[in-house]
Order: structure tokens, then C-alpha cells, then sequence
């Protein structure tokens, strides 16, 4: 099965919009910080990806998204990746990254897809995707559609 990367801040939790998006409500998860946003219906996504590939976390929120924010959704604890102490420089997701899809199929769902996880992406011998996601706009139905349309047929069809 491909390996799914799903991120959580700029994809699930659309930080830069200026005020919450249609679909989404906000919830304080952490005292003193900004209101996190989600959209219920993202756990519906997310069970339709898990059903076709390996869905894992990929975002430095580790253990807290399993504990707070996936209970928004309705959705179970998911595999994650362990990525170094925030903060940390997007590009050091890549080798954590790049260990948990080994010469799989991979689908990086992320809204800071840096030059480094494009190199890698291009590199790799496997069929990979990256789905760049806008931070202010969150992810989206289309976003889903275009990760099924590459496990069903791409990834799928590489073995």
C-alpha cells in the first residue's frame, strides 16, 4: 500500500486565513495561543485515505494532534512521524520523511512543501505526489479527489 503523509497546521487547521473559513469552527487547544480550526468533515477524508494506503501524521504536533485534535474530528489516533522539537526548519521533515516511505508509493499532503522534499520527491524511483495546500485556505474536497485519483491508479499501477 502507498504511504499517506497527511500535515496538520496550514492543511487540517487553516492558521493564515484571516478569519475561520466556512465549515470550520475554532477551539482554544493550548492556554495562551491562538484558536486552532477545524472542519468536521475532514474526518470523513481522513478515513477514506486511510482505507486505500498507510495514513500517517506528518507534523511536529507528535502525540497532541492523536490526544486534541483528532477527537475534533471523530477520528482515531493515527501513526505519526517523529520529527525533531518544534520549532524546526520544514526541510528537516524531509529525512523522517523519506525513512517512513522507504521505496514505497507516497502522497505528502503539506502546505510547505520545501525545495528540499521537491528534490526528494524527484528523486525517488517510487510514484510520489506532493498535494500543496494553500495555509489560509485549508485542505479541500478537490485535494481528497486528486490523492484518491493517484493511490487508485499511479500508485497502485507501479507495482
Amino acid at each position: 500500500m502507498p504511504v499517506l503523509l497527511l500535515d496538520l497546521d496550514g492543511v487540517l487547521n487553516p492558521f493564515a486565513a484571516v478569519t475561520c473559513p466556512d465549515g470550520y469552527e475554532e477551539r482554544v487547544l493550548f492556554e495562551g495561543e491562538e484558536p486552532v480550526r477545524f472542519c468536521p468533515r475532514h474526518g470523513g477524508w481522513i478515513r477514506e485515505l486511510a482505507a486505500v494506503g498507510d495514513l500517517s501524521r506528518a507534523t511536529g504536533w507528535g502525540a497532541n494532534a492523536n490526544e486534541l485534535y483528532l477527537p475534533l474530528l471523530g477520528v482515531e489516533p493515527l501513526p505519526f512521524i517523529r520529527f525533531p522539537p518544534i520549532p524546526f526548519e520544514p526541510e528537516l521533515k524531509v529525512p523522517a520523511i523519506d525513512a517512513m516511505a522507504g521505496d514505497r508509493p507516497a502522497v505528502w499532503i503539506d502546505d510547505n512543501h520545501t525545495a528540499a522534499g521537491r528534490r526528494w520527491a524527484a528523486a525517488r524511483t517510487a510514484p510520489t505526489l506532493l498535494v500543496p495546500i494553500h495555509p489560509a485556505k485549508g485542505w479541500t474536497r478537490a485535494d481528497v479527489d486528486q490523492v484518491l485519483e493517484c493511490v487508485l491508479t499511479t500508485c497502485r499501477t507501479s507495482r
